[in-house]
C-alpha cells in the first residue's frame, strides 16, 4: 500500500510556490474510493492535512515580512506553515462521511496568512451515482 501523502488529493495555495498533498485522516469508520480514503470538510488542519507548499510569499506571514524588512523591501518568501482555522467550504452536502460533508472539486479553506487554498486535483475522479 502507498504511504498517506500520495492517497491525498493535489492542493494549491494562492501564496504558496509549489503544489502540496492534502493528507486524508480517516475518522471513524474509513471510506475509500478508487483506492483512496475520502477527504471531508473537516480534513483542514495544518501540517497534518495540508502539507506546506513550500514557501509562502505573503507578508501577512511573519517569516515572509521578516526576511523581506531584511531584504530592504525585496520580497523574500519564507517558510509556509499553512494555518486554517475554519473548515474546508463548501463540501457535498448529499455525500456524507461518517456524518461530515466530503470534499469536491470546488472546496476550498483559507490560511491565516491570506492564502486560497483550493483543491487543483481530486485524485479520484469517479462519480458515484446511486
Amino acid at each position: 500500500m502507498p504511504p498517506p501523502a500520495l492517497l491525498g488529493a493535489q492542493i494549491m495555495c494562492t501564496f504558496g510556490l509549489v503544489p502540496s498533498t492534502l493528507i486524508v485522516t480517516p475518522k471513524g469508520t474509513p471510506v475509500v474510493v478508487e483506492g483512496r480514503p475520502v477527504a471531508t470538510i473537516l480534513d483542514n488542519i495544518g501540517i497534518s492535512n495540508i502539507v506546506p507548499f513550500g514557501l509562502c510569499t505573503s507578508l501577512a506571514n511573519p517569516i515572509t515580512a521578516a526576511q523581506t524588512a531584511a531584504a530592504m523591501g525585496v520580497l523574500t518568501p519564507g517558510a509556509c506553515t499553512p494555518v486554517v482555522p475554519a473548515p474546508w467550504a463548501p463540501g457535498a452536502p448529499m455525500t456524507l462521511v461518517n456524518g461530515t460533508p466530503a470534499l469536491t472539486l470546488g472546496s476550498m479553506c483559507n490560511c491565516v496568512y491570506g492564502g486560497a487554498i483550493s483543491i487543483v486535483n481530486p485524485g479520484s475522479t469517479r462519480e458515484i451515482v446511486s
